[in-house]
């Protein structure tokens, strides 16, 4: 079946299903495949459930209401690019190694206060995520705001061919995935794939002019510059403590970020709705009332204690960060609770025994380590480690902190959030 002929059915059956357990009625069941399920298994389930119709890549299904394709997720990505190209509306792609997802809900919040807006749910940022995404758009959608992530080399690149943005934001470029992409020049090479898509859209860059490497890649005299000395939108932090308060265009903003790094993030976020006609109000608002979520820079007070909970991931370039930002805060009491980073392979090592040298700057602070990898680099130190969150909530259940700031941060696979409990 030709991807136009498809197309005119998603327009009669415009909700997309990848899953049994939650496929609406009447919409179009894509039977896709990963490493661990095979959607074609359940195609005829999810018509019993009363979808439209099932798009299946596996020919041994006959069925009046299966279609079937070459490969499902290529039809479901060309279904999405097909549907992008029909719409005619600003679509903003957002990236970066750090605070790409924090940045694509700020910008969210901001541009939902005019406008009609359609955005990436969650971090639903992959090759699946996207064109879902873009096939939630609807004829109300007045702007979209697609989240693009990637942890192998040229992974933008492709997310872009379906995305086509027109306007694009890199939030900064640093050492993540690098098992994927082989170093920090696959990393940079990968994201700049937004800025080329913008430039070949013809499109908007918004860039964050402290960022001498975003500078360089962008090479665009026409881009919307923000930051803290130079560009349309300067801003600075009046205060963080316990949140984020921001000074830019001689108004104050005040959110319930925590995180000096945050201000590239709430910065993206002024410049986009500053670019589209937003009020000033409108956007104080906005990040007023946006709350994060999600284990990403939340404040949470326990019974005992005031947690900064920023573990929902981690790399060596956000650890660093969430580390310098936590040595200068003013707290009688510090105390630092760090999971292992994934995904780093032969750099693994070398990456966390560094972040355990740079703790050396902040004697002042009590650290505990967790994850086999911080293991290994602390065996033969002083240093308290553990192999697992679960071993480090047995071990405050027997000494508890209390009356201290805590930094809880760490990868995902570490469940850091764990040990909140003990907490």
């Amino acid at each position: 079946m030709k991807i136009q002929d498809l197309y005119q059915i998603y327009l009669n059956h415009p909700i997309i299903s990848t899953d049994t357990r939650t496929c609406q009625v009447n919409s179009l069941f894509f039977c896709l495949k990963g490493e661990s399920f095979d959607g074609n298994k359940f195609a005829l389930n999810a018509l019993d459930m009363g979808v439209a119709y099932a798009i299946s890549d596996d020919k041994s299904i006959i069925h009046p209401k299966v279609i079937l394709v070459d490969d499902a997720l290529k039809t479901l990505q060309d279904l999405a690019r097909f549907h992008r190209l029909q719409l005619n509306i600003p679509v903003i792609g957002i990236t970066g190694t750090n605070g790409k997802t924090t940045t694509k809900e700020l910008v969210s919040a901001v541009l939902k206060s005019k406008f009609i807006v359609t955005s990436t749910l969650g971090n639903l940022n992959n090759h699946i995520g996207v064109p879902l995404t873009l096939l939630s758009i609807n004829k109300n959608t007045e702007i979209a705001v697609i989240e693009m992530g990637a942890n192998h080399i040229g992974e933008i690149a492709e997310l872009c061919e379906i995305v086509q943005p027109n306007f694009g934001l890199i939030t900064n470029i640093g050492k993540a995935h690098l098992e994927g992409f082989g170093g920090i020049d696959g990393v940079i090479s990968t994201k700049k794939a937004l800025f080329d898509a913008v430039i070949a859209n013809q499109g908007t860059l918004f860039v964050n002019s402290n960022d001498d490497l975003l500078m360089k890649l962008s090479n665009s005299d026409e881009a919307f510059l923000y930051g803290i000395e130079k560009g349309l939108v300067i801003g600075k932090i009046t205060d963080y403590e316990p949140t984020i308060s921001v000074s830019a265009l001689n108004t104050q903003f005040v959110t319930q970020l925590v995180g000096s790094y945050n201000l590239p993030n709430i910065l993206a976020a002024i410049s986009i709705g500053v670019f589209f006609n937003i009020d000033l109000s409108l956007i104080q608002s906005a990040l007023l009332n946006y709350t994060p979520s999600n284990n990403r820079s939340q404040l949470i007070n326990t019974a005992n204690n005031q947690v900064f909970m920023d573990a929902y991931n981690a790399n060596p370039s956000s650890m660093e960060v969430a580390i310098s930002h936590f040595a200068t805060m003013d707290k009688h009491k510090k105390v630092a609770i760090l999971g292992d980073m994934k995904e780093l392979g032969d750099y693994s090592l070398s990456e966390h025994s560094k972040i355990v040298e740079y703790f050396e700057q902040f004697p002042q602070i009590e650290v505990f380590f967790v994850g086999p990898e911080f293991s290994k680099v602390t065996k033969n130190t002083s240093l308290t480690s553990f192999q697992t969150s679960n071993e480090a909530v047995m071990y405050l259940k027997d000494h508890p902190i209390c009356d201290a700031f805590i930094l809880l941060k760490g990868s995902r696979g570490i469940r850091m959030e764990t040990i909140l409990e003990a907490l």
